[in-house]
């Protein structure tokens, strides 16, 4: 049977969620191994440790008898789960528990009897020849035994301060031996090692058990860890299906939709706000394309027009053609032309290098140039040695498009100012003595293909994209335009631009 088609596997190791799964359940298991082993760890020290404390008591309680003067083979030795060996200094052994007997000795690591111990002994031979016997025994009446240096003494032996401990296997025996070793030293001299062992059997049943519940106990707790986070990651997603289901709608052309908005305050409603912002941001600019083509069309299809009428009227009558209309239709189409290349580059994000442009010389040639092709005189007044920093082109053009647009609606001048603000800022004012621009509609003649017939004269040379050049060229060089009332009475178009490139 096939799978069904388009249907997603259940696992895909790329996924997000197979992802997080496999990191998730990684690193609760390398986080329960390591718990484990030190759970482990700390029982067996614990368990070992009250072994060894076992067999301490046992070798200190005969070596405390061996001290105060018991014969060895009169101490009672335990037995069965408690082992001792008594060795004298030849290495013999003189007495054992019964699962000891017919052994050598347990092991060499015995420590060494204090040397603290035999100086007082040679100390206790020498004064038993001197006169003050009586005095020590009457001491010895009248107090319980004095402990020498270096050891505990019972009687006139002692017991050693050392005490050395190792795991010894017995042979016959399953489980090992946790062994104390300890020297003692009877009251006529002799010199003894005590082994006293205590069986690790139940502490290795109980370690063993407590590992072994874990090993049986990691498995399912790691499924569960698995499929709880399985569950959880594929619930935290499902906004995001849900996002990528309707984006796959949208991409078949219907702007107009949003995706859904997820009511939990994570990450992803974040993500699905910025992705409905993008989204609106992208409706906004398809939109404004298509407004840009229909009001285009109209704007290139009658200079087009008239052109063929024309060439058309003079090819049946050449004496009819009137040359100059033809020049300036053309112009015309010319400039609306390059205007659309302009503002379609913009669109496009196009960001020429930025220099150093020296703007007051810019401001005089496209002054003297717009003087010499029409009727109205311009007065200019500009600070000397100005910069900015931009795209020279882009910024004549712009300066151009205002000096064009206050000399198509002036009633007899046009003055141009320019000047620094502060060491960041500059300033452009051109103004004209027309009508001016109701307070109203300062904002909207920025659009593109919006002429105000109704308050600023109309003629047959723009088209209603010079200000929406001067306005994207402003935006491009991190400037802004705006209008106000000129002192003449007309409007006065304002062009803020950086000096340098702080700030951007």
């Amino acid at each position: 049977m096939k799978k069904a088609e388009g249907r997603k596997p259940f696992w895909r190791p790329e996924s997000v969620r197979a992802r997080a799964t496999v990191g998730a359940t990684l690193v609760v298991a390398v986080a329960l191994v390591a718990a484990g082993l030190l759970v482990v760890t700390l029982l067996r020290d614990n368990l070992y440790g009250r072994a060894e404390l076992t067999a301490e008591v046992n070798a200190r309680s005969v070596a405390g008898q061996l001290a105060s003067g018991a014969s060895p083979a009169a101490i009672e030795l335990p037995d069965d789960d408690k082992l001792v060996q008594i060795v004298d200094a030849s290495g013999t052994v003189v007495a054992a528990s019964d699962d000891l007997e017919g052994t050598g000795a347990v092991g060499g690591f015995a420590p060494a009897p204090d040397p603290v111990v035999e100086e007082a002994e040679a100390e206790v031979e020498t004064d038993d020849d001197s006169d003050e016997d009586d005095d020590r025994d009457d001491d010895a009446d009248e107090d319980d035994t004095e402990t020498p240096p270096g050891g505990d003494a019972t009687g006139s032996g002692a017991v050693g301060s050392q005490i050395a401990y190792e795991t010894v296997t017995i042979p016959g025996e399953e489980a090992s031996y946790r062994f104390a070793a300890l020297s003692a030293t009877a009251p006529d001299g002799g010199e003894y090692t005590v082994y006293s062992g205590a069986s690790l059997a139940t502490q290795e049943e109980a370690v063993a058990s407590v590992g072994t519940a874990m090993v049986w106990a990691l498995a399912p707790l790691l499924l569960v860890v698995a499929v709880v986070t399985w569950l959880v990651v594929r619930r935290a997603l499902r906004p995001v299906r849900a996002i990528q289901k309707e984006l796959i709608e949208i991409t078949g052309g219907d702007l107009s939709r949003r995706v859904p908005v997820p009511a939990s305050r994570d990450e992803i409603h974040s993500l699905a706000r910025t992705t409905n912002m993008t989204l609106a941001a992208l409706d906004a600019a398809v939109a404004q394309q298509r407004r840009f083509v229909a009001d285009a069309s109209p704007e290139l299809r009658s200079p087009l027009a008239i052109l063929r009428t024309q060439l058309e009227i003079a090819r049946e009558h050449p004496e009819l053609l009137d040359l100059d209309a033809t020049l300036g239709d053309v112009t015309r189409l010319q400039d609306l032309a390059a205007d659309l290349l302009l503002l379609a580059r913009l669109d496009a994000g196009e960001r020429p290098p930025h220099v150093e442009v020296p703007f007051t010389e810019l401001v005089r040639e496209e002054t003297a140039r717009r003087a010499a092709t029409d009727r109205v005189p311009v007065r200019l007044d500009v600070e000397e040695d100005l910069t900015v920093w931009g795209v020279r082109g882009h910024l004549a053009r712009a300066v151009g498009n205002l000096l064009a647009n206050a000399q198509r609606h002036a009633a007899g001048a046009v003055s141009v100012r320019l000047a620094a603000e502060d060491e960041d800022w500059l300033r452009l004012d051109v103004a004209d003595d027309g009508n001016g621009v109701p307070q109203g509609q300062r904002r909207r003649i920025f659009d593109r293909f919006v002429r105000l017939d109704e308050s600023r004269s109309r003629d047959e040379g723009g088209a209603g994209l010079g200000l929406a050049i001067v306005q994207d060229v402003a935006l491009e060089h991190h400037g802004m335009v705006y209008v106000l009332d000129a002192p003449e009475g007309g409007a006065l178009f304002r062009l803020a631009l950086r000096r340098n490139e702080r700030g951007w």
